[in-house]
């Protein structure tokens, strides 16, 4: 039964219909060019002119090898599978809504979110805040924030604060899933709605497939709740596919928001243990700096489901009543990250922190799959004498993943990055911390897919509380892990055949 629910699901089926394209797709290329020379000519020429384009183009190094060695091992039809997929960025259509979404929103980007006595004074920090602050997403002062080092006690609290909902409520989530966590919280959204709280929630279709049905935007609709599936999953052949929202942000009322590692399932709170204890986390704002995290949502939101005029977004910003009693020291900066932009801002921000750590930094991250420039940043900090650690899963959710992700910790550990498994189970959590001054939570990891294909979103937060709270969960959790020692036995020929396939495509997993 459990075999058959497979195979006629969505995700399976929609699936099939995109293996049947490609495969009709090879077939016509291969007859036609039996046939007729010229036609195989042309095919050639087109593969070269893809190559060419894909070597001039600005971009990462190893997302241009994934895609030209096939196009070079299959000049046949690599070209026209590029052409038709890879050449192409997000679509069109959504990167002109998002530029016209954010002309929208721009008047309600503070020109200086901090005053000059608060801003940061050394040029470490004061770098890191201006790189952000110059593509939008300024520093904050005065903002609580609360780090919850577990799913659980973040739910309980979203349910508190849900509960207390006067006005609005926004949710955007890459995963919701039926059950105790996400039922609790869709009780409450449904009693908000009924209350007159306008409740909008936006989930990505595709992160979401395995789990709701088709029609479930349909469904909340009719409880007065605002709905979007995010770039729904189609039977057709198209890199749009790839760029999905993998977006953690609740926003209550314009001045309470949450961010982090932790989707709306029940293995986030620990009520199913599919990969042994799940390790996770979440951020808990309130104050000032819930304005950017409320832009982020809205920006998105009027991208794919135009509902807001310029003038109106105003009444989403937070109310000075509402903020004014919130003092706490230091700069908190939400911010976030899309593959319509040609800026890896994510990564960079990652590489800042790395590049200018001076005594520690420390890195949660389920998956690592990184580039060169990542590569070389964390051996680097490590034979300056940077104590850098790195904690990864010891249960794997995606078996190649983790397979690819073994595949780099070597030549880390090599160079002198100390590595960690999580012996309970599953690390889901993304944050850096360095130095007790910066940290970064939300949810970013440090893979291709993250930094290079998916909407995403994070807060940075500099000579604030919680980072010496960040810095605490790191410690507790270094005990309950394996610390790994490099290896210099030989693999298996075939075990490393294997490996290194899977790094040449992995910008493209």
């Amino acid at each position: 039964m459990r075999v058959l629910k497979k195979i006629f699901s969505r995700v399976f089926l929609f699936s099939l219909g995109i293996f049947l394209q490609l495969l009709w797709l090879f077939i016509l290329v291969f007859k036609l060019s039996e046939f007729y020379l010229p036609i195989a000519f042309a095919l050639n020429m087109i593969s070269l002119a893809a190559v060419l384009w894909i070597v001039g183009r600005e971009g990462s190094f190893a997302i241009k090898m994934a895609w030209i060695v096939p196009i070079l091992a299959f000049p046949l039809f690599g070209g026209i599978i590029f052409m038709i997929s890879g050449g192409k960025g997000p679509k069109r259509k959504l990167t002109r809504a998002l530029d016209k979404s954010f002309q929208n929103i721009k008047p309600y980007v503070p020109a200086q979110a901090m005053s000059r006595e608060a801003s940061p004074k050394d040029e470490y920090i004061k770098g890191q805040c201006h790189y952000l602050d110059a593509y939008g997403f300024p520093p904050y002062q005065n903002t609580h924030a609360v780090y919850h080092d577990n799913g659980r006690d973040a739910w309980t609290q979203m349910l508190q604060d849900l509960a207390s909902a006067q006005r609005f409520i926004f949710l955007e989530y890459f995963i919701l899933r039926p059950g105790v966590m996400w039922d609790g919280i869709l009780a409450v959204l449904k009693e908000k709605a009924a209350q007159g709280v306008e409740v909008r929630v936006m989930y990505d279709d595709l992160g979401s497939i395995s789990y709701l049905p088709r029609k479930y935007a349909k469904e909340l609709e009719g409880f007065g709740i605002q709905c979007v599936a995010f770039n729904r999953y189609r039977p057709v052949y198209s890199v749009v596919m790839d760029h999905r929202d993998h977006r953690k942000i609740l926003v209550i009322d314009g001045h309470i928001a949450y961010t982090g590692g932790i989707n709306l399932a029940d293995e986030y709170i620990g009520d199913e243990s599919r990969f042994g204890d799940w390790k996770d986390n979440a951020i808990r704002l309130q104050g000032e700096g819930v304005r950017s995290m409320t832009l982020m949502f809205l920006h998105l939101w009027n991208a794919v489901r135009p509902t807001d005029a310029a003038e109106g977004i105003a009444a989403y910003m937070p109310r000075p009543e509402d903020v004014s009693d919130m003092v706490c020291h230091g700069a908190v900066q939400p911010y976030g990250d899309s593959p319509v932009d040609s800026v890896p801002l994510a990564e960079n921000v990652y590489l800042n922190i790395i590049n200018q750590s001076v005594r520690y930094c420390y890195i949660f991250s389920p998956y690592v799959i990184i580039d060169e420039a990542m590569m070389r940043a964390l051996c680097l900090a490590a034979q300056r004498g940077v104590d850098v650690r790195l904690v990864v899963p010891a249960v794997p959710d995606k078996k190649i993943v983790y397979h690819l992700t073994l595949s780099y910790l070597p030549e880390l550990m090599e160079n002198g990055v100390r590595v960690y498994k999580y012996t309970p189970g599953f690390v889901h959590a993304k944050s850096f911390v360095a130095d007790d001054r910066i940290a970064v939570v939300g949810s970013i990891n440090t893979d291709y897919r993250s930094l290079y294909h998916h909407f995403e979103n994070a807060c940075l937060f500099v000579d604030h509380p919680v980072v010496l709270d960040v810095k605490r969960d790191f410690e507790r959790t270094f005990p309950r892990c394996e610390a790994l020692e490099p290896r210099h036995h030989r693999l298996p020929l075939l075990y490393n055949v294997y490996l290194s396939i899977l790094k040449l495509f992995a910008p493209l997993l």
